[in-house]
């Protein structure tokens, strides 16, 4: 399935779509966003499809090369508490947005929640990342929880298309959701291998882990690892980057927690690391080993989610419930740098954006031909 600038599928009636990104929050979404960054700029110039996005005040210029329409009077923010008004916000101002979105044949919510529904005219398709907060609920608020049974859970049963990032997703979509197979579309994320230079030579003596400092990221059982592996190797430190790691509190001194850093110096942490290690407790997709891939960094996951499938046989996996196996995934993948690197570059080519782009184009096209 390739748009190659034609229509992929023979088909001659150009759809329009409506990427309905109202809870976009710039700047704190983690890969979600990294996501719709990356989808929005593929979906632009196709001839089967011509999309816009349509924004909050507070994030308008997410996009500049799509079209884009601002919701005015609508911000969106970070906190449970600023989704919720946020959500209030948009049903309240529903007719007025249902109007200018109303030449759309496929409105798409890339982040989830549909708010407003689209019109009855209108076939309608949600990304849904993951079904995280079923697997792990003693990790979301009760507020969190009750957000996304209501807007995750009820609408994907309802909508016309899901999509969602990996085949394990989709897996636990159907068994746990109950969607049929045939109504989830798996977009595999991409990497534009043209933003790295791989670094095949020496490496220095840290690790990189960076994420977010969400609970199932598993900081604490990394931390303790690193110490354990540290009594064989002491000079070895631990790079934290990513937003939300004050929640850490204190931490070793060998630990540099750097948080938000800009996209030149992840680049270079990547090209220098030792080795990344993610020790994820659920991973949807799970983005960054394939960037540290790319950059030519030795890698070791969790078993978890869907990190085996990303990482296929070039990374080194681990139980990340337990610090010693996750010290003894942390000294095999220094001892198999060299072997683990060029197994990593052959690995990241397996995912494009073209073809996460792809996908979405066949699932609006099966979503406005089921609605209709």
């Amino acid at each position: 399935m390739t748009e190659s600038g034609g229509d992929s599928e023979g088909h001659t009636r150009q759809l329009s779509v409506a990427l309905s990104m109202l809870t976009l929050v710039p700047g704190g979404m983690g890969g979600s966003e990294t996501y719709a960054r990356a989808l929005t700029e593929q979906l632009v110039g196709l001839k089967s499809v011509s999309v816009t996005a349509f924004v909050p005040t507070s994030a308008v210029g997410f996009r500049r090369a799509m079209p884009e329409v601002e919701i005015t009077g609508l911000h969106s923010g970070p906190t449970n508490f600023d989704r919720l008004r946020t959500v209030v916000g948009a049903n309240l101002l529903a007719p007025r947005i249902r109007r200018v979105m109303a030449g759309s044949d496929v409105v798409h919510f890339p982040f989830t929640v549909p708010a407003p529904l689209p019109a009855r005219h209108q076939a309608s398709v949600q990304s849904l990342l993951d079904v995280q907060h079923l697997e792990l609920p003693r990790m979301f608020s009760r507020t969190e929880l009750a957000y996304r049974r209501l807007f995750y859970e009820g609408y994907a049963r309802k909508a016309d298309a899901v999509i969602t990032i990996s085949h394990f997703a989709k897996q636990r979509m159907v068994e746990l959701l109950g969607i049929a197979e045939d109504r989830i579309y798996v977009a595999q994320l991409g990497v534009d291998t043209s933003r790295f230079t791989p670094n095949l030579g020496p490496r220095e003596n840290f690790i990189l882990y960076p994420a977010r400092g969400w609970p199932h990221k598993n900081h604490a059982a990394l931390i303790k690892a690193v110490e354990i592996a540290r009594l064989a190797n002491p000079e070895l430190r631990l790079v934290l980057t990513g937003g939300g790691l004050d929640v850490l509190g204190e931490l070793p001194d060998w630990v540099d927690r750097r948080g938000l850093v800009s996209e030149a110096e992840l680049l270079e942490l990547y090209r220098t690391a030792g080795a990344m290690i993610f020790p994820s407790l659920y991973e949807g997709f799970g983005l960054p080993p394939l960037e540290a891939m790319a950059s030519g960094c030795p890698v070791a996951v969790s078993r978890a989610g869907s990190l085996p499938e990303v990482v296929g046989d070039a990374a080194v996996t681990f139980d990340a419930s337990d610090p010693a196996a996750i010290a003894a995934a942390i000294e095999e993948t220094f001892l198999r740098s060299v072997e683990l690197a060029a197994a990593g570059i052959l690995q990241v080519r397996n995912f494009t954006w073209e073809n996460c782009r792809d996908v979405h184009v066949h699932a609006y096209r099966q979503a406005y031909e089921r609605h209709h």
